[in-house]
């Protein structure tokens, strides 16, 4: 069943592709928030005083498209550190419906897989929800706008989710025109993956 869906998905992406909206919605400011890390430490955005923009992502244990980005997060984070642009993964599935998405699972992948990155667990969806996310993976890239955090983009983080090697980085073109002090040329796209379903209040 999940072969079938995974097959499904990439076939979906390789043939419909990423779609780029026309409507930025950007006048959203992002308040800092404190999350859980795997590490067992709190992470918050003010962690970060040097920082200059923050690329967030929410992503996920179990989603077979969230799966195929685990590297290329980790050239974001090697490339953009050192630039004071910070990747943070954030986890806010629910918990309740899906057990593979616990925290200690979490710690068990991270650890797998080497991040090299905090992986957050957002389990009461509150910054999921701040973001307006709505599936995984799907990035955000925040800047300091007048003391504020601001989104420049959101959607996908490339062009091919199957073939790295042939992918276009969406997040490094964002991030090079802001550090550049530009503005981002294509600041919203649609992102494809597993939807994040909010929990039943």
């Amino acid at each position: 069943m999940m072969r079938a869906l995974f097959v499904a998905i990439l076939f979906s992406v390789h043939f419909i592709g990423f779609s780029q909206v026309t409507q930025p919605t950007f006048s959203n400011k992002i308040e800092d928030f404190s999350l859980l890390n795997v590490d067992h430490s709190m992470v918050s955005l003010r962690d970060y005083p040097k920082a200059k923009g923050f690329i967030i992502v929410f992503s996920c244990n179990h989603c077979p498209f969230a799966k195929l980005y685990t590297e290329r997060l980790k050239q974001l984070h090697e490339m953009y550190a050192k630039k004071d642009v910070v990747l943070l993964t954030i986890n806010s599935m629910d918990t309740l419906v899906y057990d593979e998405e616990k925290f200690v699972l979490m710690q068990k992948k991270a650890k797998k897989e080497k991040y090299t990155f905090p992986y957050l667990y957002d389990y009461t969806q509150s910054v999921a929800k701040m973001f307006h996310a709505t599936h995984n993976p799907q990035a955000f890239v925040i800047w300091k706008v007048q003391e504020n955090w601001v989104v420049q983009y959101q959607g996908a983080l490339d062009d091919n989710g199957e073939h790295p090697e042939m992918a276009h980085s969406f997040i490094q073109d964002a991030v090079e025109s802001l550090l550049k002090n530009e503005p981002v040329s294509v600041p919203l796209t649609e992102s494809f993956g597993c939807k994040l379903y909010f929990r039943k209040e």
